[in-house]
């Protein structure tokens, strides 16, 4: 009789038993795995600064698509300085009672921009409606880094100034 050779049995079980755990760790390696995405803290990037006419933008985006009542807060929120909210309300009323009687917004088109150095500017816009034209005019001052409404009107007189300077003795020799 044939006696068991344990010893080699035990060397090769050892060997074939290393020889398939490095396998599937070769093959577990070579296997593409997503990353595990951690949320990490967000960085917090400096805003960008506001321009004139990007303010000027959005008032008439939020006229036109929200009205008056937010088109006027959003403006005046530019400057922590208006801060008469019954005088802001006021022109909120008239502005849209105004509004009701031109007919519907249809759009802008700049009249003038004039700059009195690099922190002063004023813009006018004529604004159009089914009805008639109004101007509004916007004025902003950037006292250190950011734009802020410093005066904003609007009128209905672009007709009789336009008749005044088409008059004969408005010619310039």
């Amino acid at each position: 009789m044939r006696k068991l050779n344990v010893k080699g049995f035990l060397i090769r079980s050892f060997l074939l038993v290393g020889v398939i755990c490095c396998c599937s760790l070769y093959s577990k390696s070579q296997t593409v795995t997503t990353p595990v995405i951690t949320k990490k803290a967000a960085v917090k990037l400096p805003p960008l600064p506001r321009t004139a006419v990007s303010i000027i933008d959005t008032f008439f985006k939020k006229y036109k698509t929200s009205g008056t009542d937010t088109a006027i807060s959003y403006l005046f929120g530019t400057n922590k300085l208006f801060t008469d909210v019954a005088r802001i309300n006021l022109l909120k009323v008239k502005l849209d009672s105004l509004q009701r009687s031109l007919g519907e917004y249809l759009g802008k088109e700049l009249i003038a921009q004039k700059n009195a150095g690099t922190s002063l500017v004023f813009y006018s816009y004529l604004v159009k409606f089914t009805n008639q034209p109004i101007r509004f005019t916007f004025m902003f001052y950037k006292p250190q880094n950011d734009w802020v409404l410093y005066r904003f009107k609007y009128d209905d007189q672009m007709d009789a100034e336009l008749e005044e300077a088409g008059k004969i003795n408005n010619k310039r020799p």
